[in-house]
């Protein structure tokens, strides 16, 4: 399990990300105002963090121990996971599902707002 410091250290990286803190104390990463990553509303001893993922990915990692479909968002439809217990994914294994997430929100903004943010028509 990684810590909310890796988490946050992680999500910085990739470009044209901000920050908040919403949702009862939850650290929220965004990219041109769309949520790709979430880190908290888990109430064990383990950090929770929580991305968007393909339908393919989600059907997968929705079986997976200490991973489950993302409380609220996925109640609505969304193809979201939140890994909320151990063995959950590898720190290399959860990143890269955080940096694809970022993709999908990406490619999902419009044209002029990709172009804003300095990305070109496909996502990084």
């Amino acid at each position: 399990m990684i810590s909310y410091g890796e988490f946050n250290e992680f999500c910085k990286s990739l470009p044209q990300t901000t920050y908040v803190v919403q949702w009862g104390g939850a650290h929220v990463w965004k990219v041109g105002d769309k949520v790709f990553a979430i880190g908290g509303w888990n109430k064990g001893k383990t950090s929770g963090v929580t991305f968007k993922c393909t339908e393919i990915s989600y059907e997968m990692l929705k079986e997976q121990s200490g991973l489950r479909p993302a409380p609220y968002l996925a109640s609505r439809g969304a193809k979201w996971i939140q890994m909320h217990d151990d063995p959950g994914l590898s720190k290399d294994e959860l990143f890269s599902y955080i940096e694809d997430s970022y993709r999908q929100v990406i490619k999902k903004l419009t044209k002029k707002k990709r172009k804003e943010l300095g990305f070109n028509e496909e996502a990084p």
